[in-house]
């Protein structure tokens, strides 16, 4: 279970990324696998931390929200009505959680501040754990 969902709104759990997984595990760069699987929050976000971890805030950003609002696409697909739990636990909601958390990072260090807030309330909503989760590097 998720943090408490008092609502009584079901999770959402989006699909494996199996093609995506596999790629990732034979060595293919995230930048390839943006070109070949532009819908996968998973391989936004991977960027996004590359690039934050060099200092491109800004390239980072520009990741985190591509991830962020591809993610949103999936989840509707998987027929979340824009709240409820995302759990960190389903693996293949972690691409979205990790976009949204780099985004939120992002936002903090261009001086973002509403955004931050928003991010972090959706980060935290989404999953309680996921933040801990995330800065552990699980």
């Amino acid at each position: 279970m998720v943090g408490e969902n008092l609502l009584g709104i079901p999770e959402t759990l989006l699909p494996e990324e199996s093609e995506v997984l596999a790629r990732l595990e034979a060595g293919d760069e995230p930048v390839d696998l943006a070109a070949r699987f532009p819908s996968s929050s998973l391989v936004w976000a991977l960027l996004a931390d590359e690039a934050h971890g060099e200092g491109r805030t800004v390239e980072s950003y520009a990741f985190a929200r591509v991830g962020y609002h591809r993610g949103l696409d999936s989840l509707r697909k998987a027929g979340w009505r824009g709240q409820g739990p995302v759990p960190w636990s389903h693996e293949p909601n972690r691409g979205f959680l990790r976009s949204l958390y780099a985004l939120g990072r992002a936002a903090a260090a261009i001086g973002e501040a509403e955004e931050v807030d928003r991010i972090g309330k959706f980060l935290n909503d989404s999953d309680a754990s996921a933040r801990a989760e995330i800065e552990a590097g699980k």
